[in-house]
């Protein structure tokens, strides 16, 4: 897998990425990654990048030129063009599928944006996938592109030591993972579940499996509709949802009683 970054900041990439399992995989030539400045493409005293928006507005926007040159640097090496993700707020929202998906890439190329955005005709020229990583916004799309660089990664043959990690982690089947634990047995009085202990591997699997429907349940329920419970799991949701409702109505109830309480003191003073 070849990673190829569009950006102002390279350095930014370049540090971010040589670390820890990307960083062994790299040496392993896994993986490679190539951070292309864009302002060695603007051929300008200044090495200038943005400019003033047509038709006015707040803030400079990234001209076309130097950010299609940075990319015809790399796809012109490239035998077929190449998948290009573009980090920006109004992109599908990246997963552990489109993760998945991007991974039997042989090249990706990451065009990272700053200012106000890029100039709209260079995007529809070369961009072929526009990406989000969430409901927010950033100072630009480094971290983005680190974010998806790193998630891919773990799903590139020989990234990873133990070659079922990538597939039991979280999301891997629209469930979150499992709470796990190491050694001591019993840490600040909390001991770990006896079920670990047993050495009974069906046992594990089966609590494993258990732990990441409830975790789901109570953390992520939006997943539920894409994951593949069974008739017992989905009574175990219900279960959990019944259990919240009416924890919850003891909550309010308590709160109301406390707030009589008070109001009763309120008219006796």
């Amino acid at each position: 897998m070849n990673f190829h970054v569009l950006t102002l900041f390279p350095e930014m990439i370049l540090d971010g990425m040589h670390t820890s399992i990307i960083g062994r995989a790299m040496e392993k030539d896994l993986l490679t990654i190539e951070a292309v400045n864009i302002r060695d493409f603007a051929f300008n005293k200044h090495q200038k990048v943005d400019d003033y928006p047509y038709g006015g507005g707040a803030g400079m926007l990234m001209q076309a030129e130097p950010v299609y040159l940075a990319w015809e640097s790399v796809a012109s090496k490239l035998a077929a063009r190449p998948r290009t993700v573009y980090l920006t707020p109004q992109g599908k929202v990246f997963d552990q599928k489109m993760a998945v998906e991007l991974a039997q890439e042989e090249d990706l190329i990451f065009l990272c944006g700053h200012y106000e955005g890029i100039d709209e005709r260079v995007l529809e020229e070369v961009v072929t996938d526009p990406v989000s990583i969430g409901d927010y916004v950033l100072t630009g799309g480094e971290l983005p592109a680190m974010v998806m660089m790193d998630a891919i990664s773990r799903m590139v043959p020989g990234v990873l030591t133990n070659a079922a990690s990538g597939e039991s982690e979280s999301f891997s089947e629209n469930l979150l993972e499992y709470p796990q634990y190491s050694r001591p047995e019993v840490w600040h009085e909390r001991a770990v579940p006896p079920v670990l202990l047993s050495g009974h591997h069906e046992n594990v699997d089966k609590w494993r499996r258990e732990q990441s429907v409830i975790r789901t349940a109570m953390y992520r329920p939006d997943l539920l509709g894409k994951a593949k419970l069974s008739p017992k799991e989905w009574q175990l949701v219900h279960e959990l949802k019944k259990k919240t409702v009416t924890e919850k109505e003891s909550e309010t109830e308590q709160l109301q009683k406390a707030i009589s309480g008070q109001e009763e003191k309120d008219e006796n003073i």
